[in-house]
């Protein structure tokens, strides 16, 4: 019963994840055409992609919940997927960044949305990731300790988000957002590939 209460709970959580991100999505995709963003609608696509992510754990911690399948075959399913977020998020990160440094792309007006969008979103994905990792570390799951380091990536993308964001409506720098963009490529990769390679083991 403690267990199928702790499940309870995950679920819970990866659902108002899904929901926050759902409505994220929108208003930073909004955003993004409004001003002329590329970082924004990174940030926009990245909510997609952790839909996904939740999407994955969801599916997967119902089937284990039901005893649908073995927990270390799941387990080892739902990893996959999610590492593979990471690696689909780094490379989109690393292309709106380098073609907005080159000049392929408008450079962003400022974004008052914007602002107030990732500080919301920061503390929204904070909670959730120490909720997660609570019940991750009590389960003993992987699957649900990468899906919420997947929130603390969007935590740190809010924050390298703000930077730029911040730096362009203070002083015109249009190019700090894609500089500190790029600053967390190698997290993302690091985690991503923890996450392939415990699949593998």
């Amino acid at each position: 019963m403690y267990k199928e209460g702790l499940r309870r709970r995950a679920l819970l959580l990866v659902w108002l994840g899904e929901l926050w991100n759902i409505a994220e999505a929108g208003v930073a995709l909004f955003s993004a055409r409004s001003a002329g963003s590329v970082a924004l609608l990174a940030y926009g696509l990245d909510s997609l992609i952790e839909l996904f992510a939740g999407g994955v754990l969801i599916w997967h911690l119902r089937r284990e919940w039901r005893g649908q399948e073995h927990e270390e075959a799941g387990e080892k399913k739902a990893l996959r997927l999610v590492g593979i977020t990471f690696f689909v998020l780094s490379a989109y990160i690393v292309f709106q960044a380098i073609a907005t440094l080159l000049g392929w792309f408008t450079e962003p007006k400022e974004s008052l949305v914007g602002i107030i969008l990732v500080v919301a979103s920061a503390v929204v994905m904070t909670v959730l990731f120490f909720g997660k990792m609570n019940i991750a570390r009590k389960l003993g799951s992987p699957a649900l300790r990468a899906e919420a380091k997947e929130s603390l990536a969007c935590d740190l993308q809010d924050l390298s988000l703000l930077v730029g964001l911040g730096a362009n409506a203070l002083w015109g720098w249009w190019w700090a957002d894609p500089v500190a963009a790029l600053a967390l490529i190698p997290w993302l990769l690091k985690e991503g590939w923890e996450s392939v390679s415990h699949e593998e083991e």
